[in-house]
C-alpha cells in the first residue's frame, strides 16, 4: 500500500479506477447479459416465437417470471436502503473503511461468479446470488463515494467524480462487448451453444471487478478517522436522517419537491430497471436478433443519455429546473403510453432512444434541484444526499413491487409501463406545488 498526499494525482486516478472495475455489474449484470439470460431460461416460445409460458415455481408457490425478478430486485433494494444509514455511520467515523469496501465489493463479485450455476433446478441459490450482486455493488458504493472528501479537495473533486464515471462506463462497454463476442461467436471457442459462454459471462464480470480493484484498493488509505464501533456510530446515519426529515418542516420548498421527486423517481428507476426485460418479451424480434437487438438498445439509452443530461441542463438555465422537470414528466407519459403499442424492434429503438433523452435529463436535473434548495451555509450536506439516495431507494422498492403485481395481474408488463403513468402525472402536480424561489431562470442583464 503506497501512502500518497491527499490530492495526488495517482491516488485520485485510483480511487477513479473502482469504477472501471464495478461498473461491469450495472451493464453486464443488471441491464444486458443477465436479463437475457433469465428470460431465456425461464419463458417456453413455440415455433412461432410466441410466449406460451411464463411462469416459475419457488418455494411451492407459481410466479409470473416478471413479477418474481422484481420482488427479489424490491427486496435487495430495501436492504440496502435500511443498511444504508448503518453504512454512512461507519464510513463517517470508523478509520477502516477500505475493509468495508473490500468485504461488499468481494461479496458482489463473487456472487456474480455464481450467477454461473443460476438454472431452474438451483433457481432459490441464483435467485440468492442476484440479491447479494445487488446488495454487495450498492453497499460498496457508500464506501467508495465516502473516500472522495479524503482524497481530493473541493476544487477537484467534481473533476474526478466525473473521470470516475467516464471510466466506468468505458471500462463496462468493452467487457460487454467481449461477452457479446463470445457469445455470438460460440463455435468459434469451441462451445457447443450460447449458453455456456453466457454463463461465462457473470464469471468474467466478478473477475473483472476483483482483479481491477485491486488497483485501488492498494493506494487508497484505510481511512481518515479511527473511532470505536460503538452505537453512536453505528446509529448515526439514520439520526442524521431524522435531523434533515425534522429540517424540512422549516423548508416548504425542499419539503414539496422531494414528494414530487419520490413520486416520479418511483417510475423513472422501475422503467430504467425492467427496460431490458420488456424488449425481451413484448417486442417481435426476427430469429436470434433479441440479443444483439436488446444490447444496443441499452447501449443506445447510454450514449443518448449523455446528450440528454447535457440539452437538459441548458434548457433549464432559460427556462428552469421545476419548468423543465414538468416538461420531462411530461414526455416520460409519452413514452409509457407509447410504449404500450410497442411491437417491432424499431419502435422499441425509438422507445429506447426517448427514454435515453429524458433519463440523463431528469436524473441529472432532479440532483442539481435538490442541491440548489439546500439551505445557504450547510456544512453537512452528505446529510442531506443521503436523506436523498435513501428516498430514492425507498421508491425503486415501491415501485418494483408495484410493477410485480401488475405484471403478475395481468401477465404483461404493457400493462404495468402503463400503470407508471399515473406517478409521473402526480410528480407534474406535485412539481406544479413547488415555490420557484432560487430556481427562475437568471436575467440577462443589457
Amino acid at each position: 500500500m503506497k501512502n500518497l498526499p491527499k490530492g495526488s494525482k495517482k491516488l485520485l486516478n485510483a480511487w477513479a479506477f473502482y469504477d472501471w472495475a464495478n461498473s461491469v455489474y450495472s451493464l453486464v449484470i443488471a441491464s444486458t447479459v443477465f436479463p437475457i439470460f433469465y428470460a431465456a431460461l425461464t419463458i417456453v416460445k413455440n415455433e412461432q416465437g410466441e410466449i406460451v409460458d411464463d411462469s416459475v415455481q419457488l418455494l411451492g408457490f407459481d410466479f409470473n417470471n416478471d413479477s418474481l425478478i422484481s420482488y427479489v430486485t424490491a427486496l435487495a433494494f430495501l436492504v440496502v436502503a435500511v443498511m444504508s444509514p448503518f453504512l454512512s455511520g461507519i464510513a463517517d467515523y470508523v478509520g477502516n473503511k477500505k475493509n468495508f469496501l473490500k468485504f461488499f465489493c468481494y461479496m458482489g463479485a463473487l456472487s456474480c461468479i455464481g450467477l454461473f450455476w443460476f438454472d431452474l433446478e438451483n433457481l432459490w441459490f441464483g435467485l440468492l446470488c442476484y440479491f447479494l450482486a445487488l446488495v454487495g455493488f450498492w453497499a460498496s458504493l457508500v464506501f467508495y463515494n465516502s473516500y472522495l472528501p479524503d482524497i481530493a479537495f473541493p476544487e477537484q473533486q467534481d473533476k474526478v467524480s466525473a473521470k470516475g464515471f467516464s471510466m466506468g462506463y468505458i471500462g463496462s462497454v468493452i467487457l460487454l462487448v467481449i461477452c457479446l463476442f463470445m457469445i455470438l461467436n460460440f463455435e468459434l471457442f469451441g462451445f457447443e451453444d450460447s449458453a455456456f459462454p453466457t454463463r461465462l459471462s457473470f464469471v468474467l464480470t466478478g473477475v473483472w471487478w476483483i482483479g481491477f480493484s485491486q488497483i485501488t484498493y492498494y493506494y487508497l488509505p484505510k481511512g481518515n478517522k479511527k473511532q470505536t464501533l460503538s452505537n453512536e456510530v453505528l446509529f448515526n446515519g439514520f439520526k442524521e436522517l431524522k435531523k434533515i426529515w425534522n429540517s424540512l418542516q422549516h423548508n416548504p420548498q425542499l419539503k414539496k419537491y422531494l414528494r414530487a421527486f419520490f413520486v416520479y423517481s418511483m417510475a423513472v428507476q422501475t422503467v430504467m430497471l425492467i427496460a431490458t426485460y420488456f424488449g425481451i418479451e413484448e417486442v417481435n424480434w426476427a430469429g436470434d436478433d433479441s440479443t444483439i437487438g436488446l444490447i444496443v438498445s441499452i447501449l443506445l439509452i447510454q450514449l443518448v443519455a449523455i446528450a440528454g443530461a447535457t440539452i437538459t441542463s441548458r434548457l433549464s438555465e432559460k427556462f428552469g429546473n421545476i419548468n423543465i422537470l414538468i416538461a420531462v414528466n411530461l414526455v416520460w407519459i409519452g413514452i409509457c403510453i407509447y410504449a404500450f403499442f410497442v411491437r417491432t424492434p424499431m419502435q422499441f429503438y425509438i422507445a429506447a432512444g426517448l427514454v435515453g433523452l429524458v433519463m440523463g435529463g431528469i436524473q441529472t436535473l432532479s440532483r442539481s434541484t435538490y442541491s440548489k434548495m439546500i439551505p445557504e451555509g450547510t456544512l453537512d450536506t452528505a446529510s442531506f444526499f443521503s436523506f436523498y439516495d435513501v428516498s430514492e431507494k425507498i421508491g425503486i422498492v415501491i415501485g418494483m413491487l408495484l410493477y410485480g403485481m401488475v405484471a403478475q395481474v395481468f401477465g404483461s408488463i404493457r400493462y404495468s409501463v402503463l400503470f407508471l403513468t399515473a406517478f409521473f402525472f402526480i410528480g407534474v402536480i406535485l412539481l406544479l406545488r413547488v415555490p420557484r424561489e432560487h430556481l427562475q431562470p437568471k436575467k440577462e442583464t443589457v
